[in-house]
């Protein structure tokens, strides 16, 4: 009998460390006697002990009597259980990484076992999860509980349920505070997530005195850490102040200023226009502390927008100085031209079509079901950083997806349905089966695709990108004159639009400097000097270098790197010309003629672009409009700072480019980027039906109506919600009564 006692301690080879605190009853796994209180357990195995002794409530009662260091020790093994399992997932094979789906496929998973009867759901959990452990399928025979913050997360983890109510969780939170949906690519949000899941169950969030108190402070100076690192680069390679507008729906007016580097972008701080004399003389203040705090010596470009007064802000800055230049953002010189290209009209009138096919099948899911079918999944509308941007990227993608447009509009399924017999399917089927039309797209495509190039290579911020942009436009003009076959008549248009932009808005010296100083553009044999590039150096010799024995040494220094003499000529300088980048190229080859090296790593390192700080707006609406409220200055000054710079910090990794990727953005939901193109998915017809509904309210309420035919998923429910609030005053009795229903259950489901 002692030795059967002795045995039923553990099971044989188990390994679980709940077991040193537990006996097994008459040898049975399912039985268990707690080995402090002697509370026999029925049923849930090692996993229901650990929650006895963690003082989980829900399943079991807690342990009264466990010493508090062994409840921490089982409080930790539950929740970095959890990351554990994440690791070996993340090591193994495909088949064991499918044990955690991707997101479409658990949204999938979770309509067929919310459909599905009891008895047939291990049928159905087989389908959905095929690496499954046959103790996992056990346990989901058995309904959960509806507290799930008093579960193990350990316990969860093996189901889809499980997932799919941490799920909802995290999305009645989103919703409820009105975080922007874009939110959750950030890399800090997984962290948060992990965090949480290593502290196990009764994690208790920071208050909002701390928020605003310890940890933002802390925060600032973890920030304050990194910034310190870029600024100490400032000194060899100089740096691009960056000044960008951010304007509200009721046009107040901020200035960010941010601060380009090789080594990173950082955010310096944030103006209120209204403070401000809206005058040159006005700005030319505020810039000047700018220059101060920066440091004189470091700036080499100061990179405005197009409007008049801050490029002539800018050039008195210049006037003033005459150490540094000052020069538009190049993107916003490439919407420009994308913007007069528009205004032609047989542009103007191809994009109008366009705009109306994709209006129609956005609104209705039906018809976009049917397009996605047909190619793949793909989205119709391409979001960019800015609207032109995006237009042209749409109607690029529009005629990639010509094939299967017209065979949609053509098929059996659409002749039979109503639409097809409306007047917006009429209308949209006759432009549709038009040869001109899509003839006249093709053309366009080919007349914008060097543009939208030049665009996307500014957005990539692979590499500085004053060296490259002067030849970027060079080669965009020859391009469109190749894609024309060389017909003057029919390429003419363009190149007037491009060289009009770049005439009136793009003229710096640094541009030329640094396209006859970039090694993969001076050394190939299309390059061709001139009188306008030559210029283009001489000052900047001039104004970079106010040494006039640096700048004689420079001059004669400049035929050494001309004829490719020295360093400049080894076989790994020829071969780095192409793979390295320029200012790297330099710094490793330009070591003999040191004042020549160090103007070129200085003008090759710099930013002609604010489009990378663009993608930083999103959430900066809500930090500054804290200010008016209650917020003292300093504490929103740091909250700006910490914000700007976390996510500036953050899109430097790769694994970030990777998440937050354009193709991964709902054209629904246009707050995700500042592409502007709500009326490209609005209703028109609802617009002009009721004119006092809103466009969001317009969009969610014509694609979600006729969803019908679907299983409802817990984001539709509660974008309906959303929309019943913002129209409950102007719907009609029969549709307010169908939303009525869909918040019943959405307010059940909470």
């Amino acid at each position: 009998m002692k030795f059967k006692e002795k045995r039923g301690m553990a099971p044989p080879r188990a390994s679980d460390p709940g077991w040193a605190h537990g006996i097994m009853v008459n040898g049975g796994r399912q039985k268990i006697k707690c080995k402090y209180c002697n509370k026999v357990i029925l049923g849930g195995g090692i996993s229901r002990l650990k929650q006895h002794l963690a003082g989980e409530r829900g399943n079991v009662t807690p342990c009264e009597e466990v010493p508090e260091e062994v409840k921490v020790q089982i409080r930790q093994l539950l929740g970095f259980k959890v990351l554990a399992k994440l690791k070996r997932l993340n090591k193994g094979s495909k088949n064991a990484a499918s044990c955690f789906l991707s997101r479409e496929e658990i949204d999938d998973g979770v309509h067929r076992v919310q459909n599905t009867r009891r008895r047939s759901f291990q049928r159905k959990g087989k389908e959905v999860l095929e690496s499954v452990t046959k103790k996992a399928k056990r346990k989901k025979k058995h309904p959960f509980p509806t507290s799930f913050v008093a579960q193990s997360v350990n316990q969860n983890t093996s189901t889809i349920e499980s997932i799919e109510q941490a799920d909802r969780a995290v999305a009645r939170f989103i919703y409820q505070a009105g975080i922007p949906i874009s939110a959750v690519s950030t890399q800090h949000f997984q962290q948060m997530a992990d965090a949480i899941a290593a502290v196990g169950p009764g994690y208790k969030m920071p208050t909002c005195h701390s928020l605003m108190g310890k940890l933002l402070d802390r925060s600032v100076q973890d920030v304050g850490e990194y910034v310190e690192e870029l600024r100490k680069s400032w000194e060899v390679t100089g740096c691009s102040v960056l000044v960008d507008r951010w304007m509200d729906r009721t046009g107040s007016v901020v200035i960010n200023f941010f601060v380009y580097c090789p080594r990173g972008t950082m955010f310096l701080k944030s103006v209120d226009l209204s403070e401000i004399s809206e005058s040159p003389e006005g700005l030319l203040n505020l810039f000047d502390s700018i220059v101060q705090e920066v440091g004189l010596k470091n700036i080499v470009n100061f990179v405005t927008d197009t409007s008049p007064l801050f490029k002539a802000a800018g050039t008195l800055l210049v006037e003033k100085y005459k150490t540094f230049f000052s020069s538009v953002c190049a993107a916003h010189c490439v919407e420009l031209i994308l913007e007069e290209i528009e205004k032609m009209e047989e542009v103007k009138e191809v994009v109008g079509k366009a705009k109306r096919i994709v209006q129609f099948i956005y609104n209705d899911v039906w018809v976009l079901n049917q397009i996605k079918k047909r190619s793949g999944g793909r989205e119709i509308i391409q979001l960019a950083s800015s609207r032109y941007f995006s237009i042209f990227l749409t109607l690029q993608n529009i005629f990639s997806l010509k094939n299967h447009i017209c065979q949609m509009f053509t098929s059996g399924a659409w002749m039979q349905s109503n639409l097809s017999k409306s007047g917006a399917g009429l209308e949209v089927a006759k432009i549709t089966a038009d040869p001109i039309f899509w003839s006249k797209c093709d053309h366009i495509t080919m007349g914008t695709k060097p543009l939208l190039s030049v665009l996307q290579f500014l957005e990539s911020e692979e590499r500085p990108s004053a060296g490259f942009i002067y030849d970027a436009f060079e080669k965009a003009k020859d391009n469109v004159m190749l894609a024309f076959n060389q017909k003057e008549s029919v390429y003419l248009p363009y190149l007037k639009a491009i060289d009009h932009v770049l005439l009136k808005e793009f003229q710096s010296s640094l541009h030329l400097a640094a396209y006859y100083l970039n090694p993969s553009i001076f050394y190939s044999p299309t390059f061709v000097s001139s009188k306008v590039i030559q210029k283009g150096l001489l000052d900047c010799i001039e104004a970079l270098e106010p040494d006039i024995t640096s700048q004689v040494m420079i001059t004669n220094n400049i035929n050494f790197y001309e004829e490719a003499v020295g360093d400049f000529g080894r076989p790994v300088a020829l071969h780095g010309r192409d793979s390295l980048a320029p200012a790297t190229w330099w710094s490793l080859y330009g070591t003999d003629y040191p004042d020549l090296q160090r103007l070129a790593v200085r003008i090759l390192s710099q930013s002609c672009t604010i489009i990378q700080c663009r993608k930083s707006l999103s959430v900066f609406k809500y930090i500054y409009s804290k200010k008016k409220n209650r917020l003292e200055k300093q504490k929103m000054n740091d909250l700006a700072f910490a914000h700007y710079n976390l996510q500036l910090q953050e899109r430097r990794l790769e694994t970030c480019k990777a998440r937050c990727s354009i193709d991964a953005l709902d054209p629904v939901f246009l707050e995700t980027i500042g592409a502007n193109m709500e009326d490209w998915v609005e209703d028109v017809e609802a617009l002009e039906d009721e004119p006092q509904r809103s466009r969001c309210s317009s969009i969610q309420l014509k694609i979600y109506w006729r969803r019908e035919d679907r299983t409802t998923s817990w984001r539709e429910l509660s974008l309906c919600m959303a929309a019943l609030n913002s129209s409950k005053d102007i719907l009609s009795n029969k549709v307010r009564a169908r939303w009525l229903q869909v918040a019943v259950t959405i307010n059940s489901i909470g």
